[in-house]
């Protein structure tokens, strides 16, 4: 999954401006974070264009399978209109930090994400590229 360097690095700069907190340390990278990081484009069906290692690893893909995941499919069917509610809260407040949620892997595997932040990707002209999310809570289900 070669996602362009601008791109990472507007997952970043984006959640710093809006949370005005820092994604990762100054010398580390978002591939090796000991936290998931993913990120959905803006397409009217939101396919993922980023997942870091951890992101990768728990949903059980190589980066190539999850560049071709609509993101709504990363939750189980059931779960996908509160999924819904939640990106629209993103859209409208730009970030929220309390996002909590069954995911699955790509095995089958359910996982429960715990304090997730999910914010926009968003440029400093206010143009939004997609939204993405971190955690580094989760506990593996069943």
């Amino acid at each position: 999954m070669a996602v362009a360097a601008d791109r990472l690095a507007l997952i970043a700069e984006s959640f710093q401006r809006l949370t005005g907190q820092k994604l990762i340390d100054s010398d580390g990278d978002l591939w090796t974070a000991p936290r998931a990081i993913l990120a959905h484009g803006t397409e009217p069906d939101p396919v993922f264009f980023y997942g870091n290692a951890l992101a990768l690893s728990l949903f059980e893909m190589t980066p190539e399978q999850f560049a071709q995941l609509p993101s709504r499919l990363s939750a189980e069917p059931v779960h996908r209109d509160e999924r819904a509610r939640l990106l629209d809260r993103v859209t409208r407040d730009g970030y929220i930090d309390d996002y909590a949620g069954i995911r699955v892997s790509a095995t089958g595997r359910r996982f429960r994400i715990e304090q997730a932040v999910v914010w926009n990707v968003i440029d400093a002209e206010g143009t939004i590229h997609g939204q993405a999310a971190t955690f580094d809570r989760w506990t593996m289900l069943g």
